[in-house]
């Protein structure tokens, strides 16, 4: 009996530690695009998130199965790391699931912080589109909401 609590306590700390990981990851993934569009025209940044072979574009297997996503301060998706199809549609009304309407609510917070998390549910592109509860860091720079989750 003993070991079976050492065991499920063991699996538990390891599952907390590569979510804090995971969350790490995708935190830093946000800074990384932060300073590549620091560095380069606009258009540029845009690009490498929603091209297919941009760094920061969605590649199974890669950048820990992570993408960034950019919208403007109105909701508008400027560019997307997986889907193209949004890129140019306002998506200011759009809710999850339970009704969340999370693209106010991390502009709000972008708004008001700088950068944060915020939680919703959304597809999960490596989950063959699965609604599941995602995490997202957000920062905002130069009027553009840059931002990847995690899918928990």
């Amino acid at each position: 009996m003993r070991k079976t609590w050492i065991v499920l306590a063991a699996s538990a700390m390891a599952a907390a530690s590569l979510t804090a990981q995971t969350r790490d990851q995708a935190k830093s993934f946000v800074k990384q695009a932060v300073e590549f569009a620091k560095k380069n025209p606009k258009e540029k940044f845009l690009e490498e998130v929603s091209g297919v072979k941009g760094q920061f574009h969605f590649n199974k297997g890669q950048n820990n199965d992570l993408y960034i996503f950019v919208y403007d301060l109105e909701g508008k998706v400027l560019a997307h790391g997986v889907r193209r199809e949004l890129v140019g549609v306002v998506r200011w009304t759009a809710k999850d699931p339970d009704g969340k309407p999370w693209i106010q609510d991390w502009t709000k917070l972008v708004k008001e912080k700088g950068n944060g998390w915020i939680e919703y549910k959304e597809l999960n592109p490596a989950q063959n589109n699965k609604v599941m509860k995602k995490a997202s860091f957000v920062e905002l720079f130069n009027g553009m909401v840059i931002g990847a989750g995690i899918y928990e």
